[in-house]
């Protein structure tokens, strides 16, 4: 930014901006940045330390933004460097999104044990049956696109989201009741139920060998839960402008869209949703061509042609129980499972984040995803939340006070 001299002498703002990180700790990113005619200076922070581990300074990270402006001058500011001043900081604002009103350790004082108690339950369900993470992971995705992630998809009753066609195999409700009762009896009517998923679903990832991250809190139930508003959810047999669509849509790219599908490393469908792509792809009779012939004969032995539907087949076959990149370097060798994971692939924008996670150095495989996760997660939890006096906090999950 140029500043115009009136006289002699020099004008110049003084900015300091504050950010508040998820671990609580402030970290200036323009400290005292004096703006002069013709030179500027400033100091950035690109990292930090949070509960021992290095984070990036990202905007879905970002939950408190303190800005001070400081304008001074020895004689009489003009008109110009006032106007200035203000474009200037707008422009600071703007480039420092504020995830609404969700901040890590919102229950920190209202229900201290809130995250340890969520935890204990998840892994007590894990420790059972490890699949129940990819039923937590998958509940908090489709309750995040549809109304927001408020905990509208736990809502049970025959008009409900819960009963839309594209949620019937969701899984996890029971793990969230349990959770949800343990805390009513620590802390009534404090912590919400879009919360209590959100936190779940991060700490089945956790679980499961996966990244670790800090979940923002503080959002609130919301108070409408309807099938008919679950229509335009990701299907399986989603092209990549579709996909592109529906996440565009939730404000996510595809960088995210990449990312996010990286979950299917511990997911699992039925034989049903694919067994169209082994014998009878596009009424032809032939299977699809974008899979890898042997893996064409893996699929048909575990889904015959007159075979039980219901059969469960993982969609990372070889690793499908660990949170990793192997999803990646299947889709990459042509043996993706779901026909909207594979035709990725097939897109220059999808498959060169694809090829950046699947690597070929061993080692440093799965660095980048495990980074790269937790952020889209974040942004992800952070759609259209429901905060401050906004909804509800239910004394049940499956049912509105």
């Amino acid at each position: 930014m140029r500043v115009r001299e009136r006289g002699r002498l020099p004008h110049y703002i003084t900015v300091h901006i504050q950010i508040q990180y998820p671990c609580g700790v402030k970290s200036t990113i323009f400290s005292k940045a004096h703006i002069w005619p013709t030179r500027s200076t400033n100091k950035r922070v690109t990292s930090q330390k949070c509960n021992g581990k290095k984070v990036a300074q990202a905007n879905p990270f970002i939950n408190k933004v303190v800005v001070h402006v400081l304008v001074k001058s020895e004689e009489a500011i003009t008109t110009d460097m006032k106007a200035t001043g203000s474009f200037f900081l707008v422009i600071l604002v703007m480039i420092l999104p504020v995830q609404g009103q969700l901040k890590t350790g919102f229950y920190s004082s209202s229900c201290p044990k809130a995250e340890a108690t969520i935890r204990s339950t998840v892994e007590s369900y894990f420790n059972k049956d490890p699949t129940i993470a990819a039923g937590l992971l998958r509940l908090h995705f489709h309750d995040c696109f549809v109304q927001g992630c408020d905990g509208s998809v736990l809502v049970t009753g025959s008009s409900a989201e819960r009963n839309a066609l594209p949620n019937l195999g969701l899984r996890g409700f029971e793990v969230v009741d349990d959770a949800k009762a343990q805390l009513e009896a620590l802390c009534p009517g404090v912590v919400s139920c879009a919360d209590i998923l959100a936190l779940a679903a991060r700490d089945a990832v956790d679980l499961s060998d996966g990244p670790s991250w800090s979940v923002p809190t503080g959002r609130r139930d919301g108070r409408v839960s309807l099938s008919s508003q679950a229509s335009n959810l990701p299907s399986p047999l989603d092209s990549v402008a579709a996909q592109r669509q529906k996440f565009a849509a939730k404000g996510l790219d595809d960088h995210d869209l990449v990312t996010l599908v990286g979950a299917h490393t511990i997911g699992q469908t039925d034989c049903t949703f694919i067994r169209y792509r082994l014998y009878n792809f596009t009424a032809t009779g032939n299977s699809d061509p974008t899979i890898n012939q042997a893996f064409l004969a893996q699929l048909q032995a575990l889904c015959p042609k007159d075979g039980d539907g219901s059969k469960r087949v993982a969609l990372d076959i070889g690793s499908q129980t660990n949170f990793d990149v192997s999803f990646f370097k299947n889709v990459r060798d042509g043996n993706a499972v779901l026909e909207s994971d594979q035709r990725l692939w097939g897109d220059a924008s999808t498959r060169n984040i694809i090829q950046n996670y699947a690597g070929n150095i061993r080692g440093l495989l799965g660095f980048r995803f495990d980074f790269e996760f937790p952020k889209a997660m974040i942004k992800m939890s952070g759609i259209e939340v429901k905060t401050g006096a906004q909804g509800e906090i239910r004394k049940v999950c499956s049912k509105f006070n």
